[in-house]
């Protein structure tokens, strides 16, 4: 038996995911493309297509579609870390404590887009977002969460190090549509803070680019009769470097996630498609209007100040641009770290994910709207709230590295890119001239057939 129940004559779902598994290819070449030098050269004689909407929809919807509520089916009593919750959404990837770390702006020929996450719309329009791609009206939902940022597209430049050469030839497709993740690092940091600095975790961090002191909290160690670890032998110290190493894998894995899905529904549409190296530190930033500030290279590297006096007098101190948030064209802001400019200082950003979470209209207060809880009011008055010590540590610990890098996190933008995903109609027969047949599924020979009723 195939646990699953279908019509007859129908494949079960685990076989249709397992043939796309099986299936998928990076296949970069599309209508209206050329590869103009080697052994593969070769024109398409047809015209580029852009993707229909309807395709877009469903890869957007793959990407990182609002599906319905997290579970969060956690123990929320003390101690045992339930509270670490800062969402009660779910999508098509899994995220971090429901967080959302990852979103996704989306270019097509005419404009470029911002796809909207559940924390950007109110508890009963994502109910409403969730019952729309429950019912498979991906088109409303997709048109529903996007907010055009430009009109046509932007790309970085072709040349090194804004890319690598192997993707020169084939990326920015006047007639693909490209999909660009943003990881955002500092909501999922300073959640983790407030779980790692209470009294149940106690971890004491440790700053290894000042002689490994303390990184501002000090006066919560242990040895001052505070609640932090700071005995080496009881392995509960860190060094800055390593925690946010953590951080940035943790948020990174959350894109990978995106950049899989659209690899697949790319495969299940009959399309073409390639993840491509995006991981300028402020190139596409700057091209789609994010907004931007400048830090001199000597901060931006934290260097120390012998480094630094030298920088500057051989004249090597140069301004470093740093992304600082996304604004709609009104103004109102779509992407917005917790950190400065975006809040006077980091004391008011770390308030600012508390209330996220335990105010008014947090997850953990019995007004707010239900998640997938059948008595959301009985688990969250059950749940505890924020220890004051461990606000009291994070908010000394995020104003140490502000104070000494201005910047937060200190290895990282507050934002970043890292992969980037474009799709096209696939030109059958470059891929027919230089490739044995298996190179190709049904799924691509026939997109035109299935998809746009003509050969």
């Amino acid at each position: 038996m195939s646990g699953t129940s279908q019509t007859p004559n129908e494949s079960p779902p685990w076989k249709v995911l397992y043939n796309i598994l099986r299936e998928r290819r990076s296949r970069r070449f599309g209508l209206g493309m050329e590869m103009r030098t080697g052994p593969m050269a070769y024109k398409s004689r047809h015209q580029g297509l852009p993707l229909s909407e309807k395709e877009e929809a469903l890869l957007t919807f793959a990407a990182c579609g609002i599906t319905g509520p997290a579970l969060g089916d956690l123990v929320y009593d003390k101690g045992e870390g339930g509270t670490i919750m800062a969402g009660l959404a779910g999508r098509t990837i899994p995220s971090g404590d429901a967080i959302q770390t990852s979103s996704l702006i989306v270019m097509n020929p005419e404009a470029c887009y911002y796809i909207k996450k559940p924390g950007d719309f109110k508890a009963d329009i994502v109910s409403e977002l969730a019952t729309l791609a429950a019912q498979e009206k991906y088109l409303e939902l997709y048109q529903r969460t996007r907010v055009k940022i430009r009109d046509g597209r932007s790309n970085p430049p072709l040349e090194p190090f804004f890319n690598i050469n192997c993707n020169r030839w084939s990326l920015y497709d006047p007639s693909a549509t490209y999909f660009l993740p943003i990881e955002d690092f500092t909501l999922l940091y300073i959640n983790a803070l407030l779980e790692i600095f209470n009294e149940h975790n106690g971890i004491y961090v440790r700053d290894e680019r000042a002689a490994y002191r303390p990184a501002g909290i000090k006066k919560f160690a242990k040895s001052r009769g505070g609640h932090l670890v700071d005995d080496p032998k009881k392995e509960h110290t860190i060094t800055i470097q390593q925690l946010e190493t953590m951080v940035t894998e943790f948020v990174t894995s959350e894109a990978g996630m995106i950049i899989q899905n659209l690899g697949l529904m790319t495969q299940a549409l009959g399309l073409g498609g390639f993840p491509h190296w995006a991981a300028h530190y402020y190139s596409w930033f700057k091209v789609l209007g994010f907004k931007m500030k400048e830090m001199n290279s000597t901060k931006y590297l934290g260097m120390g100040w012998f480094h630094s006096i030298m920088a500057k007098l051989l004249n090597k101190d140069q301004p470093v641009p740093l992304v600082t948030g996304l604004d709609d064209k009104d103004g109102t802001s779509l992407i917005k770290p917790f950190c400065p400019p975006n809040y006077p200082s980091m004391k008011e950003a770390v308030y600012a994910v508390v209330e996220l979470k335990w105010g008014k209209k947090g997850i953990f207060n019995k007004g707010a709207a239900t998640g997938a809880w059948k008595n959301h009011s009985k688990i969250s008055n059950s749940a505890p709230n924020v220890s004051e010590k461990a606000v009291e540590s994070t908010i000394a610990y995020c104003t140490y590295l502000y104070d000494r890098y201005k910047r937060f996190p200190v290895y990282q933008p507050p934002l970043r890119t890292l992969l980037g995903f474009q799709v096209n109609h696939v030109d059958t027969e470059f891929y027919d001239h230089f490739y044995k047949p298996d190179a190709l599924s049904d799924l691509q020979r026939n997109h035109f057939r299935d998809w746009h009723g003509k050969e």
